[in-house]
């Protein structure tokens, strides 16, 4: 009971990259790395970013992901492509996504999330982590999935708080609904393409720095 009914026959972005490396490399003389590995850190890297925005979306995206095989998980996450695990990730990415349009209730979120966006950060980074010594596995996680996560929930909250600070919260639930937008989208991008999702995630930070300094009051000098 709630286990996946997918066969692990299927094909996925990761058995593609590794018949790419395997074979053509080799026609071609190059040398390659460890193709597993160098996926896996560049999607964990995107939907940690993903996080940044949204705590549970890229969760439940790696859920459906890892239900229907597109991408392998550690031995120690493949609870979380069960049935129930996807279930119970979806409501809570409806009720966090839902949340998040109530003005004044999204800053209070955000007190709770910039701690759990690093705990989740790191968690799926672990996830989708391959090949790699424990002590890298675990210093990979924390720096660039927690630290990613943290980061960009960080820039997140500032930018409603001076959205809060300007318009009084009226402009809160479109910043919250591009959020959740850009949330998908990078999960999404994350799972089939992660160097795109990583190149995406430095302009939307960019873009929020530019926001961010349009909500930021003037300073008047007297002359």
């Amino acid at each position: 009971m709630g286990e996946n009914p997918h066969k692990k026959g299927e094909k996925s972005p990761l058995h593609f990259w590794q018949y790419y490396c395997k074979y053509i490399c080799k026609s071609r003389k190059t040398e390659y790395i460890m193709p597993e590995t160098i996926f896996s850190i560049l999607l964990g890297i995107g939907l940690a970013a993903s996080v940044g925005f949204r705590i549970f979306v890229p969760l439940f995206a790696l859920s459906i992901a890892s239900y229907y095989n597109v991408i392998p998980l550690n031995e120690s996450w493949q609870w979380i492509g069960s049935t129930t695990a996807m279930i119970t990730l979806g409501i809570a990415t409806i009720v966090e996504i839902g949340a998040y349009l109530i003005p004044w209730l999204d800053n209070l979120l955000d007190t709770v999330a910039v701690p759990l966006a690093a705990l989740a950060g790191t968690a799926v980074m672990l996830s989708t982590m391959a090949d790699l010594d424990p002590v890298i596995t675990w210093s990979l996680a924390i720096i660039a999935g927690g630290g990613t996560a943290t980061a960009i929930k960080a820039s997140t909250s500032t930018t409603r708080l001076a959205s809060t600070a300007t318009t009084g919260g009226l402009v809160n639930p479109i910043v919250s609904t591009v959020e959740s937008g850009t949330s998908i989208v990078m999960s999404i991008l994350a799972l089939v393409a992660p160097v795109l999702a990583i190149i995406f995630v430095i302009v939307i930070l960019w873009l929020f720095f530019k926001v961010f300094k349009w909500f930021k009051p003037k300073t008047v000098t007297n002359e």
